[in-house]
């Protein structure tokens, strides 16, 4: 990828703030609970644990994207088009939402490059995870600049309870939405209001947290 920045624009005048236009998704439900009514652009990060519900989550957020009419690409690093990922897929009812999504076999980055540039590319690009991707902070800079109207989510292994790699570090520091997952539950920071926990499975939350 070539480095670049974000292309700083011209001042805005406050009147122009409060009148312009954003594009944002009509979250509802449990999901506007967690992070309100979200732009479609940035990107997010997701980071946890092994076997704590990171991947179901993701798949549950996919669809919702998906039920919203947004086009979304899953690009699968760490399982790739396995069994495990099929199996998650049926789990979250994908079928469902079959239109909408595609799942990619472990994609590399400039590929994926090549396919946002299409004409009728997805809206929104799941990457799992960005442990796998090779890319720098910078990289990931490049992504919002190229294509400021999509929207990048990150999977990312966890540390403890930080992302883990200095690159998801960075990539949180300045995401738009911030999630957390221990324990079958999704924890958010979110630049658009929400801030209560989504509950990815009850009966393993429930057990989890009980404990």
């Amino acid at each position: 990828m070539t480095t670049t920045t974000l292309k700083r624009k011209r001042a805005v005048t406050v009147s122009e703030i409060y009148t312009k236009k954003y594009n944002t998704l009509p979250f509802d439900g449990a999901w506007k609970a967690f992070v309100g009514e979200p732009e479609l652009t940035g990107a997010w990060i997701v980071w946890g644990e092994s076997g704590n519900g990171k991947t179901s989550f993701a798949l549950q957020l996919t669809k919702y994207f998906a039920t919203l009419g947004k086009k979304v690409a899953y690009d699968s690093l760490e399982e790739g088009a396995s069994l495990s990922m099929k199996n998650a897929f049926m789990r979250t009812g994908m079928e469902e939402v079959k239109r909408r999504v595609i799942l990619l076999d472990a994609e590399p980055i400039d590929q994926l490059i090549e396919r946002l540039q299409k004409r009728k590319s997805p809206d929104v690009v799941i990457i799992d995870s960005l442990q796998y991707t090779g890319m720098k902070y910078q990289d990931t800079l490049d992504l919002r600049s190229m294509f400021p109207k999509k929207l990048f989510v990150y999977i990312s292994h966890a540390d403890g309870k930080k992302p883990a790699s200095r690159v998801a570090v960075s990539v949180k520091f300045d995401a738009f939405v911030k999630i957390r997952v221990e324990g079958y539950k999704a924890f958010p920071i979110s630049r658009y209001g929400g801030g209560e926990p989504y509950v990815i499975w009850e009966e393993g939350a429930a057990d989890y947290h009980l404990q």
